[in-house]
């Protein structure tokens, strides 16, 4: 007999939330989008305090084992994202710990060289020319991050869930936090939410969309996982000299319920395994539950007949699973300008673009021109006091699922942070930030912009 209570709901008594920290400037999310608020942000003398639920920053780029900065350019000699990703890039190059084409291959269509890197990964070729991609090193991107964020003095507050938005008088005032030390509130005259997943846009009352296109990538979930001492010559000579071999075995992995996309990392013998798995929300906790348990269950059927059946794999070890859950779309914030699928694939430049994407699947052209990204769709509709940067910005799922890739999360925190300094400095609301002044500022930082030639201009 179940004699446990029923009931529907409880009610949490009132108490008083002890305040631990005053800020300008609250960030939350030490994703892509955010660590680069919070840097551009200190960069600029704001006392900024960023809130992060893991032990490490980079999210999706660390924790997620998402190891790719993916088109950066667009199949030119061009770079179109640069800035504070580009500088990144630049430190982890100098400890070794990124792959990547050089500068002077960039659009290249050279045989040698297109072939060189299509070896490695589909995403440093496309139609034929190369592009900049960055392969990183997730644990070197969590020191350069840490490193980053030490530079520019911004207080971090690691193993810190901000559970809800402080809303008065129709202003974000700043987070109530849940960690080890309790519950706690942090107080700050901007807060940008930088979780990805809207939870302060949602938390705080502001409205949002969260419909997701089922056949987009952002639909689907993944945890990844890297196995290691493979004999790289070996498996590149089987996948390339076998390849009806080899797309029969990969049929049959598929028929077993396993994970068929492999991917390089920094070092050759270590491949890391990238999985999409449909119909499941990232923002429910029965559906990431699911995921971290049966991608386990998937990864090791993967991982014994990789070991059993394909070439260079027989004396693999599997060296770890992502700390967190790959996710790719949920809640997007209801902005002042909703970005649209159509905008992106005519190439709308807006007059308050602070970010610009080359095309995902094809080089740029005049019929797959880039795409930008207007900082109306950082602000929202009602509420003073906050910002949304990454891929909870204001878009439509076609939009959403085209630029809300690492590095134009990057790109986005580096435009809301120096947004929210404007704002912070001159006294005014976000909203009335003046575009033209944020413009320049972006580009003396090496952000290319459509008033600027691409790769910008290099920061001092």
């Amino acid at each position: 007999m179940d004699v446990r209570p029923s009931r529907e709901q409880i009610t949490e008594p009132a108490r008083e939330i002890k305040v631990c920290r005053e800020a300008d400037l609250v960030v939350v999310g030490g994703g892509p989008a955010g660590v680069a608020a919070a840097i551009a942000a200190g960069r600029k003398g704001i006392d900024t305090v960023l809130v992060e639920r893991y032990g490490h920053l980079g999210g999706m780029a660390t924790g997620g084992l998402v190891l790719e900065i993916v088109h950066m350019s667009g199949g030119t000699e061009e770079q179109w994202i640069a800035g504070l990703c580009q500088e990144m890039v630049e430190r982890l190059d100098a400890q070794g710990a990124a792959l990547h084409p050089a500068k002077e291959e960039l659009g290249s269509s050279d045989a040698k060289v297109v072939r060189r890197w299509s070896r490695y990964n589909p995403f440093f070729v496309m139609e034929g020319r190369v592009r900049m991609t960055v392969v990183v090193d997730p644990e070197i991107l969590k020191c350069v991050l840490n490193t980053m964020m030490d530079e520019a003095h911004v207080k971090l507050y690691c193993h810190s869930w901000a559970s809800r938005a402080i809303v008065e008088d129709g202003t974000v005032r700043g987070v109530i936090v849940e960690s080890k030390s309790g519950r706690q509130a942090i107080t700050g005259r901007t807060v940008i939410d930088a979780t990805g997943d809207g939870d302060i846009i949602a938390s705080a009352g502001e409205g949002f969309d969260v419909t997701v296109d089922p056949e987009t990538r952002s639909s689907n979930l993944a945890l990844v996982f890297r196995v290691g001492n493979i004999d790289a010559d070996r498996f590149h000579a089987f996948r390339e000299g076998q390849p009806d071999r080899h797309s029969e075995l990969m049929e049959e992995m598929r028929r077993l319920g396993g994970f068929t996309v492999s991917l390089p990392t920094t070092r050759e013998e270590i491949r890391w395994f990238n999985n999409w798995l449909p119909r499941l929300s990232a923002i429910d906790a029965e559906d990431l539950t699911w995921v971290e348990v049966n991608v386990r269950k998937k990864m090791l059927i993967t991982y014994d007949f990789f070991k059993k059946n394909v070439p260079g794999f027989e004396n693999s070890f599997i060296v770890d699973t992502a700390s967190q859950v790959g996710t790719r779309g949920s809640r997007r914030l209801a902005g002042e300008h909703v970005v649209t699928g159509q905008e992106t694939k005519a190439g709308i430049v807006y007059e308050d673009t602070i970010a610009v994407a080359p095309p995902k699947r094809n080089n740029i052209s005049p019929e797959h021109p880039n795409a930008c990204i207007p900082y109306r769709s950082l602000v929202p509709r009602k509420l003073e006091g906050l910002l949304a940067a990454g891929r909870c910005f204001a878009s439509d799922a076609v939009a959403n699922d085209r630029l809300n890739l690492i590095p134009h999360c990057v790109a986005m925190g580096q435009a809301a942070g120096i947004a929210a300094a404007l704002a912070i400095k001159n006294g005014s609301r976000l909203r009335d930030v003046d575009y033209k002044v944020l413009q320049k500022q972006l580009i003396d930082e090496g952000v290319p912009l459509p008033s600027a030639p691409p790769g910008g201009k290099k920061r001092t």
